[in-house]
């Protein structure tokens, strides 16, 4: 057996067929698989685990992989690796260190209820917050693009003249886009990721499924105040937070009450731009996060633009499924997303052999949820 072969059995790439015990299908997104619990297992884990939520809250088991998505497509690499090794872990590691500060700061609550094994999360369901909170605290990526092409307006926000590409933006800005397709709602275009302007959440904050119009101003402190968190965390360790996205939902509490807390991921190297300090001071961009293997695919293939033009995208998908993409590119992501991890947490990152069986035991013998 060939040592990537022995590499590719250690990552996680399908996460949709564990026996976790559920009535409904798996849903299975690009790199966490959800596993909504029979409201029995629901009722029981709550009361046994004593978890601050209604007591008929559904719950679910959400498991992470390490399959990379990139230009909304899954990649793969040669000998059956088929995902990052490290990066599941590396990212919930970084998401749990982010919620866990956010919550001793005072800020929110996550959708975290339990931390069973560095793959797997036991969540509340939340009902989501239509909108994908995007911050932005330097000028790069589509926003520099549209910017060197003269536009100047951002989701209803001017911004200045002069401006140079990868500078610190002079506030932070917010840039809302739609998260799934919004029907009915007057000048936004019924497609998903559609950028939206705060007078759009508004006038239809309830489309938006915000419960009410003052929640508006709640969630963007939340952003504000998040984002601030790890931004000055990150500078501790000299790393430079470039922009996020953070997402929000609604829950009950166990006496009743409805609140609006944080979910998703938070922080992570797949939600957010991060830039080595060092560097970026002497005037060059090391990315620490998954735009290093954006960049990555848009060098390696010859026809770029199959990657960034979405007129494309049959194109891109067969480029994705019929290219095993080097050993070292994914081994040079892996780098980067362990590194960054452990830089925000202060340790190393806990790996496994066997990450599948392992989840198994755990789910199995603390809670019962495998048949």
């Amino acid at each position: 057996m060939s040592p990537v072969k022995r590499l590719a059995d250690t990552v996680l790439a399908v996460n949709n067929d564990l026996p976790i015990r559920t009535n409904q299908a798996v849903h299975n997104g690009k790199v966490r698989s959800v596993y909504w619990l029979t409201p029995e297992d629901s009722a029981r884990l709550i009361k046994e685990r004593h978890y601050d939520v209604a007591a008929d809250a559904p719950l679910a088991i959400m498991v992470i992989s390490d399959r990379i998505s990139a230009f909304d497509c899954i990649w793969h690499g040669e000998d059956g690796l088929n995902g990052v090794p490290g990066k599941g872990a590396a990212l919930n590691a970084i998401s749990n260190h982010w919620f866990r500060l956010f919550r001793e700061q005072g800020l929110a609550d996550s959708h975290i209820l339990e931390i069973p094994h560095p793959f797997v999360w036991i969540v509340q369901k939340a009902n989501p917050v239509m909108i994908e909170a995007i911050c932005r605290q330097y000028i790069t990526g589509s926003m520099w693009r549209a910017y060197s092409k003269g536009e100047r307006e951002f989701c209803g926000i001017k911004i200045t003249d002069g401006l140079k590409k990868d500078q610190k933006l002079p506030e932070l800005l917010i840039t809302p886009s739609t998260k799934g397709i919004l029907k009915g709602i007057p000048g936004v275009p019924e497609a998903d990721d559609v950028n939206i302007k705060r007078q759009d959440i508004e006038h239809n904050y309830a489309a938006f499924n915000f419960r009410k119009v003052e929640d508006i101003d709640l969630y963007e402190k939340l952003l504000r105040e998040g984002f601030d968190v790890i931004s000055n965390e990150l500078g501790k360790i000299d790393q430079v937070f470039v922009d996020t996205k953070f997402e929000f939902g609604y829950v009950t509490d166990a006496q009743g009450q409805e609140k609006l807390i944080y979910m998703d991921e938070v922080g992570t190297p797949d939600s957010s731009r991060i830039w080595d300090g060092p560097s970026y001071r002497e005037g060059k961009v090391i990315e620490k996060s998954k735009e290093e293997f954006r960049q990555q695919l848009l060098n390696y293939f010859p026809d770029p633009d199959i990657l960034l033009n979405k007129d494309r995208m049959p194109e891109r998908e067969a480029l994705a499924r019929d290219n095993a993409l080097p050993e070292a590119m994914l081994m040079q992501i892996s780098r980067t997303y362990l590194g960054i991890a452990e830089k925000i947490i202060g340790e190393p990152v806990t790996l496994s052999e066997n990450p599948k069986q392992e989840i198994l035991d755990i789910l199995s013998k603390e809670f019962d949820l495998i048949d």
